[in-house]
């Protein structure tokens, strides 16, 4: 490595979803305990392209889904070494306080402080000592670095399944059949749901839904929507239903056809304006509960890698596009669009480079 690239790196800096520019910036410095990883692959998360989010971040690297070679260690780090492949989460708790010891560690003060430097579409990041000691966990060798850079993405979604506690032989419905909607459509034909069905406008994720696991793909816009759901659902609704698109009519479609009894799961975020209206009438007779899943914590990231780890659960195959740093922005780009595309990934090194430790 010469000596221009170990003083700097190039990162994807967005300053608006539509303006994202590959910049030089310092390779970030190391503080006691910390450890600098150079980044293998990234995925590309749909809250990445979220503009209400993003906005509020700008300029910002974006990138929270990534695996890599640790590239250097500080003196105070004894279980990881130069070399070491690894995942690194962008969040964690503090363990320590009320909200820790309730297990519900997203909503833990320090999970929402924390934070990478500078984020996953970079070359290099360093990982704060406060995440070194709570969520960096070494790769096997069967995991690859793009079935690694699932372990965010499928952990987010384990922890939304204990929240529904779903168990075999129940109905589920998964609103919207994007990459992270058919992520939950795989996670759910595997613990056993039956009968799954997915809803999409968009007839070819409606189609890959179908090839992943979906009994039922329907077009929550047709006519006869009602009657084919009941006829799917043997006249009861889904019991279970997950929302995926951070939308409210798709928050009230999904608790206007809940089963009676059931859980509707808001998966993703809406802008802080939006405002859901429903009757509590309809809801209190019907039994109808709602509930949130926000992110996941150190538990979850380790039942998601045992889970990639062992084989049972494939997930590269639902990855559709790789690009280099320039391609973020169009990464972005179709991460906001329902068309053919689904999971894309990142290369901070380039395609076809092979990343080795230093």
């Amino acid at each position: 490595m010469n000596k221009k690239s170990v003083a700097m790196m190039n990162a994807a800096r967005a300053y608006s979803l539509e303006d994202v520019r590959v910049e030089e910036m310092p390779l970030p410095q190391l503080e006691p305990g910390d450890i600098r990883v150079q980044v293998s692959v990234c995925g590309v998360c749909s809250s990445d392209a979220m503009d209400w989010y993003v906005s509020r971040k700008v300029p910002v690297v974006l990138g929270h889904e990534p695996v890599g070679i640790v590239h250097e260690v500080t003196p105070e780090v004894g279980d990881l070494d130069v070399g070491d492949r690894v995942f690194f989460h962008h969040h964690v708790p503090c363990l320590t306080c009320r909200l820790c010891q309730r297990g519900l560690y997203t909503s833990c003060r320090r999970f929402r402080e924390t934070s990478l430097d500078p984020g996953g579409f970079a070359e290099f990041v360093r990982v704060p000592a406060e995440i070194v000691r709570v969520d960096v966990l070494k790769l096997p060798d069967e995991v690859s670095d793009e079935a690694g850079a699932f372990i965010e993405p499928l952990a987010c979604s384990l922890r939304a399944f204990g929240k529904i506690d779903l168990l075999p032989g129940v109905s589920v419905w998964v609103i919207g059949a994007g990459p992270m909607g058919l992520l939950n459509v795989r996670l759910a034909r595997y613990l056993g749901a039956e009968p799954i069905v997915v809803t999409d406008p968009v007839a070819i994720r409606r189609e890959y839904a179908e090839g992943i696991g979906a009994d039922v793909a329907l077009d929550p816009g047709a006519a006869d929507f009602d009657e084919k759901m009941s006829e799917a659902t043997g006249g009861w609704g889904a019991e279970k239903v997950i929302v995926m698109p951070g939308a409210v009519d798709a928050i009230e479609h999904g608790l206007a056809h809940a089963a009676p009894g059931g859980v509707v799961l808001v998966y993703t975020p809406t802008p802080p304006e939006a405002t859901v209206a429903y009757r509590p009438h309809d809801l209190y007779f019907k039994e109808v509960t709602i509930t949130h899943s926000y992110s996941a914590g150190p538990i979850e990231t380790r039942d998601a890698l045992d889970l990639l780890a062992s084989g049972e659960f494939e997930v590269e195959d639902l990855i559709t596009h790789r690009f280099g740093l320039d391609g973020v922005g169009e990464a972005l780009r179709m991460a906001k669009t329902h068309d053919d595309s689904l999971r894309a990934v990142i290369y901070p090194h380039g395609l076809g480079v092979e990343v080795k430790a230093i």
